[in-house]
């Protein structure tokens, strides 16, 4: 079975909003062997809904379609859809009861603009929502099939979930899609094409292999579908384990899992704890470790010495270092990486200074040209770094490029 997604509102045609619902929906989709061929945002307007359904349905088996289901008159994707499948809006009255219940609940009355809720194709199967009040709808035409939802990101899924998915799993047959996600770290993406690109060519035609970098990162998807989803399964992953012995070092995990919480995981299994000195990246690795739950338990903080005046008076960096060879160098990152260490009383420390941009780099020193250190109590490995003239992009990298450094030694160890 082929699907295809149709977002409909104004706020995402003018970027107001991100559309979120078609990843979401996608990758459910996905989960039940269904393959996605678009996802279109469009107006909520008449003849751009009608337009879209009738392309769609040329090459699709089924629509999902979200947003326009609101109780006023900018929302008139119930009505078009009423027109497109020869139907009338009828008054159902479970679904008054269900509207009535929601407005009970938060001691407000319902007024006429809310019973429109109640209004509903009289052809169409109607699907409760138990978030909210505009309900699911499911039209059938031709054997193909339509599924209109509430555009509200936690009431789409509800009734996802609750009834669009089951129903489009008796629909879909037997077809399973498989993907596995291979995250790899310190790599670039011409570089890992090139150190794989034996195992890429012998690959089965079943299974497709995408490259999807990031800054920093570099995830390699396989995705595979057929019949029998052990056979399918275990093929991807005989794949998995032959890339493991190819790139043992860039490999840090699988299924989008940060690098961070692996990180956090191998400093918990030893009992290790870490902490940090930012300068260039200004707080944003110790966020990213943070924003991982339990990370109390090894993190012990961080000082933001975005300033020479805190590198010097708190962290206790040599002045003269400064001055010699200026903030972003090995001696200064080393220093700041040692006496982070000793002053938060951690196992592990990271330290970073470099020029994030726009402004402020020179021949010797451009934007992007960032130092890393990270210390135990007996060693301190430094690194250089040229990452480029983005500014969140420089930071994004640097973050990822420090704990992966701390990743190598904590395995190493």
């Amino acid at each position: 079975m082929k699907a295809e997604i149709i977002t409909i509102g104004d706020e995402i045609l003018i970027g107001q909003i991100i559309d979120t619902n078609s990843a979401w929906i996608a990758n459910e989709l996905n989960l039940i062997g269904i393959e996605v061929g678009r996802m279109i945002s469009i107006a909520d307007q008449a003849d751009e809904i009608i337009q879209a359904i009738s392309d769609s349905f040329q090459r699709a088996d089924a629509i999902i379609m979200t947003g326009g289901l609101g109780p006023t008159t900018d929302d008139k994707t119930k009505q078009v859809l009423c027109d497109y499948f020869q139907t009338r809006l009828v008054f159902d009255e479970d679904a008054y009861k269900d509207v009535e219940k929601f407005f009970r609940e938060r001691h407000l009355e319902v007024n006429e603009i809310n019973r429109q809720q109640a209004m509903l194709p009289e052809n169409a199967i109607n699907f409760p929502n138990p978030m909210g009040t505009a309900r699911g709808m499911w039209f059938t035409k031709d054997g193909k099939h339509l599924f209109s939802l509430p555009g509200v990101p936690y009431e789409m899924k509800a009734i996802m979930q609750q009834s669009v998915l089951p129903e489009l799993k008796k629909l879909s047959g037997s077809q399973y899609i498989f993907h596995k996600t291979i995250m790899t770290v310190g790599i670039g993406e011409a570089f890992l094409a090139e150190k794989i690109h034996l195992w890429e060519t012998d690959l089965p035609s079943f299974i497709k292999l995408a490259y999807l970098p990031s800054p920093g990162l570099v995830r390699l998807r396989l995705s595979a579908k057929g019949n029998h989803p052990e056979i399918v399964q275990n093929a991807v992953m005989q794949k998995v384990k032959e890339l493991e012995k190819i790139i043992p070092e860039y490999i840090y995990g699988f299924d989008d899992e940060p690098l961070e919480k692996v990180v956090g995981d191998i400093l918990k299994d030893k009992g290790k704890t870490l902490c940090t000195a930012e300068s260039c990246t200004g707080g944003y690795i110790s966020h990213l470790i943070t924003s991982i739950p339990g990370s109390s338990n090894y993190f012990k903080g961080s000082v933001i010495a975005y300033s020479n005046e805190i590198k010097a008076n708190i962290l206790k960096v040599d002045e003269n270092l400064l001055k010699e060879y200026g903030a972003v160098s090995q001696q200064v990152v080393e220093a700041m990486a040692k006496n982070t260490h000793q002053l938060l009383q951690s196992d592990y420390s990271i330290a970073v200074s470099g020029i994030a941009g726009p402004d402020g780099g020179t021949p010797e020193k451009p934007v992007g040209y960032v130092w890393i250190a990270v210390a135990d109590a007996q060693t301190c490995k430094s690194e250089a770094f040229h990452f480029g003239n983005q500014r969140m992009q420089n930071i994004q990298r640097t973050a990822l490029s420090a704990l992966n450094m701390l990743r190598l030694m904590l395995i190493n160890a």
